[in-house]
């Protein structure tokens, strides 16, 4: 029998529990929820008003793992829905607004990804991101070099950014800027993935050409065009261990020599929120919101 259980005032059905999802670890549908419930006061936030791309994997990593835009069949009438703007045209897509329909998504398994707008200006942009995205012998290790120059780079201009694990590869940076039409940002986006591959030839590029990344950063600038989306900090990602896409404080950044110390499973989390809160919260405070200058 499929548990119900009450969340909020909202029935859920919870089904399949034991499943193993995460093979390498043996760790289960029930502890995902379990995550989840208790990451909920860091994640809603970066969640509330932003339309969600769920990238599900409902048997684990080695399943099928797919991309669902809009709204999945079944979802309860008091999940948040809303028509988004596309260039195909208008959509319906889930926003995950309480800890009821986090608990719903989640049991889904998926991913979170969100874009860099909120729903109320959907063509307006209040944050920045950059993917920095290691081609192989790199690493993180290679990420946070590059994060750091960009983080200087950014503070020239006023932009204080903030750092978190993709949760696979590589690492992101995250700023608020005041809302600024979504093709400005990418640009001011590009200008500074350009001005990183300047400054580091050897370590870091800026277009995506796979022949151009094997031992280099890609610095992905186009995560900020409108119709894209990036992992939710706190998500846990489809590899074979429970990895999360963590805050990192710029200590550990800076003192990173090996992968593994920016890799961040389920399990450490709510340690890390007991210590430092969350580390992005910054990021809700409009009064930091910056304006990114004029173009060079």
């Amino acid at each position: 029998m499929t548990p119900i259980t009450e969340v909020e005032g909202r029935r859920l059905a919870l089904s399949n529990l034991d499943k193993v999802l995460y093979p390498a670890t043996g760790f289960t549908k029930g502890e995902v929820l379990h995550y989840y419930a208790t990451a909920a006061d860091a994640l809603l936030p970066h969640l509330r008003d932003r339309p969600v791309s769920f990238l599900r994997y409902p048997d684990g990593p080695d399943g099928q793992v797919f991309f669902a835009k809009n709204v999945p069949p079944g979802t309860p009438d008091w999940v948040t829905t809303a028509e988004v703007p596309r260039s195909e045209g208008p959509a319906r897509m889930v926003l995950v607004q309480d800890l009821a329909s986090l608990m719903w998504a989640a049991n889904l398994v998926t991913e979170f990804h969100t874009h860099q707008w909120v729903l109320q200006r959907p063509d307006h942009a209040d944050r920045i991101v950059f993917d920095l995205d290691p081609g192989s012998p790199a690493t993180v290790v290679d990420c946070c070099e590059v994060a750091l120059w960009l983080r200087e780079r950014l503070a020239e201009d006023g932009i204080e950014a903030y750092a978190k694990t993709s949760g696979s590869k590589g690492l992101h940076l995250l700023a608020a800027v005041h809302p600024t039409p979504t093709e400005r940002v990418t640009e001011y986006a590009k200008e500074l993935a350009v001005a990183a591959e300047r400054a580091l030839p050897r370590l870091a590029v800026h277009r995506m050409t796979k022949s151009l990344r094997p031992g280099k950063v890609f610095v992905d600038w186009s995560q900020n065009a409108a119709r894209k989306t990036t992992a939710t900090p706190y998500t846990l990602r489809a590899r074979q261990e429970p990895t999360v896409s963590a805050p990192v404080t710029w200590d550990e950044v800076e003192e990173c020599r090996s992968p593994g110390q920016l890799t961040f499973l389920a399990t450490d989390i709510a340690p890390r929120l007991q210590d430092h809160g969350d580390l992005l919260a910054p990021l809700f405070d409009s009064a930091d919101a910056a304006r990114l200058p004029s173009l060079r």
